[in-house]
């Protein structure tokens, strides 16, 4: 078989690769099965389109292809008995810039030569370099410009690489929803232990999730993905392990008293990862009077205001009492006039000191007093202080519970909880070192 050759015009090198393509171009339109080959050329661009990375061609390349594709009259590219004839596009460099919306001269001819070196084109040059057809008798005898053969000859790898980024694709899909899913499972069941205080290394699991689900990105390739969503599995099966091990106990309450309500949504810290997300509404008990924080959470939860008119009796948030408040929070007393809180203003003074002194700014300050009311506010504050150094930024903190509360995801009830609960287990910690 004789293959023929064309050289590029100019200074243009011949290279390695345009010999190879083609010579693999002529070989398969003297196959039997490539003489009747035949493309969709718009459904083999979109293959192009999603295997341009293997292929090694640029989206900007593409555009070029495709405004030589939109040259060709038939929407099938179908192998043409004598090579370099029905599939020769021959457009200026001018319409081309035109269908290509306007490229710039230098770097059309730049993405040209990228193609062709993909092996997606060949160059058909004439003597002096112009693109042009040659009739006789209205029958093409010559035609120079470039070949769209080699798209017809590589539709099946194309094809096939096509399916291989579509197979990757769809499997980083499910490995990234398997992460998602087992965060979210991980988040909720470490808060579950934590509030149901089923004795285990939760502090060490939060840390282990955080560790490993801060490696997340956007970024990762499939084999990261694949081994961070491996280490949350495993991280997932200890934890649930551990809880299933308590429910067949069937202890299922935290409480000391088996009939006192149950505070559901407990959060423990705003400023972790994922775990300072709460999704229930605040807590709502019996009507407080003239409370200003009840017309914050009927604005908030919409549900209030449904209740209502459905002839329910309106809840308010519960109001805390004072001897509660600071057993949670002894700490603010030291901040206070005299060494001692005896009311509420005396307690409120006490937060207007301490809050300078953690670093909260006016303006976060006045933003919690707007939504929080100041005797809530007052409370996020001690406790701020109660948490000590575990708490970064006080003044973060501080307006990351105010955009919960505006919302209606805050509730007081469950920072006091947590902190009694921690004060409780450090005295039973204590007194058992102590026997």
């Amino acid at each position: 078989m004789q293959t023929h050759l064309t050289t590029p015009f100019g200074r243009r090198p011949l290279s390695l690769a345009m010999v190879a393509t083609q010579i693999a171009t002529g070989e398969f339109a003297s196959e039997p099965s490539g003489t009747d080959a035949v493309v969709h050329k718009w459904r083999l661009f979109r293959s192009l389109t999603e295997a341009k990375k293997l292929l090694g061609v640029t989206d900007r390349a593409l555009s070029v292809l495709h405004a030589l594709l939109s040259c060709h009259p038939e929407t099938a590219l179908a192998a043409p008995r004598n090579v370099g004839a029905a599939l020769v596009v021959f457009p200026s460099n001018k319409e081309l810039s035109l269908r290509a919306h306007g490229m710039a001269p230098s770097t059309l001819r730049r993405l040209l030569a990228c193609l062709v070196d993909a092996g997606l084109i060949i160059r058909r040059d004439s003597p002096n370099g112009k693109r042009f057809v040659r009739r006789r008798q209205g029958q093409i005898e010559a035609v120079f410009g470039f070949d769209l053969s080699p798209l017809v000859a590589r539709a099946t790898e194309i094809e096939r690489l096509a399916e291989e980024v579509r197979a990757e694709d769809s499997a980083t899909a499910l490995l990234r929803e398997r992460i998602s899913l087992m965060r979210r499972d991980i988040v909720k069941m470490i808060a579950t232990g934590l509030e149901e205080a089923i004795p285990a290394d939760w502090e060490g699991w939060r840390r282990q999730y955080l560790s490993v689900a801060g490696r997340y990105a956007r970024s990762l390739s499939r084999a990261d993905l694949d081994a961070l969503a491996n280490e949350l599995a495993v991280l997932a099966e200890k934890i649930v392990t551990q809880l299933e091990t308590r429910a067949k106990e069937g202890n299922m309450s935290a409480n000391d008293a088996p009939n006192e309500r149950h505070l559901q949504n407990q959060i423990t810290d705003l400023n972790d990862i994922d775990l300072g997300r709460r999704e229930g509404r605040p807590e709502r008990t019996e009507p407080s009077g003239s409370d200003p924080g009840a017309a914050r959470a009927e604005r908030s939860d919409p549900s209030l205001i449904h209740g209502r008119a459905a002839g329910e009796q309106r809840a308010a948030p519960r109001v805390y009492s004072l001897p509660m408040t600071l057993a949670a929070c002894p700490d603010i007393v030291d901040y206070a006039k005299g060494g001692a809180i005896g009311d509420w203003a005396d307690f409120r003074a006490a937060a207007a000191i301490v809050r300078p002194a953690l670093g909260v700014s006016p303006d976060a300050w006045a933003h919690a007093l707007d939504v929080l009311g100041e005797r809530d506010a007052a409370i996020v504050v001690a406790a701020i202080l109660q948490r000590g150094d575990e708490i970064k930024s006080a003044g973060g903190y501080l307006r990351v519970i105010t955009a919960k509360a505006e919302q209606g995801d805050f509730s007081i009830g469950p920072v006091l909880m947590t902190l009694l609960r921690r004060r409780a287990s450090k005295s039973t910690a204590c007194s058992e070192a102590g026997g």
